[in-house]
């Protein structure tokens, strides 16, 4: 359980921040959410937790050879879930996933 409230795929674990398994499981193989445990609605609200979350998914970026790191703060910047998280979403060659600002 993640603060409780919804069962969730826990990959890794620390004292302020949990990375889980997104529903549907991610948009690559690897997709993880990194989301701090306490409420904080976006990353602009709480620069210290966001900072603890950020790091904590740079941790995770680092275990792979190519990765995007993801975060949206506001419904204008295509926030839908209004609890801070970032999506750690390991990268492939030809992978077909294609991000707004890829290149052709």
């Amino acid at each position: 359980m993640v603060a409780g409230r919804t069962s969730a795929v826990v990959v890794r674990a620390w004292d302020d921040v949990v990375a889980i398994v997104p529903r549907g499981g991610g948009v690559t193989e690897g997709h993880v959410l990194v989301l701090p445990r306490v409420h904080v609605p976006d990353a602009g609200t709480d620069p210290a937790v966001t900072a603890a979350v950020m790091r904590r998914a740079a941790e995770l970026m680092a275990e792979r050879p190519a990765a995007n790191l993801i975060t949206s703060k506001g419904a204008a910047a295509t926030q839908t879930v209004f609890h801070l998280h970032v999506h750690v979403v390991p990268r492939a060659a030809g992978d077909g996933l294609r991000l707004p600002w890829s290149v052709p």
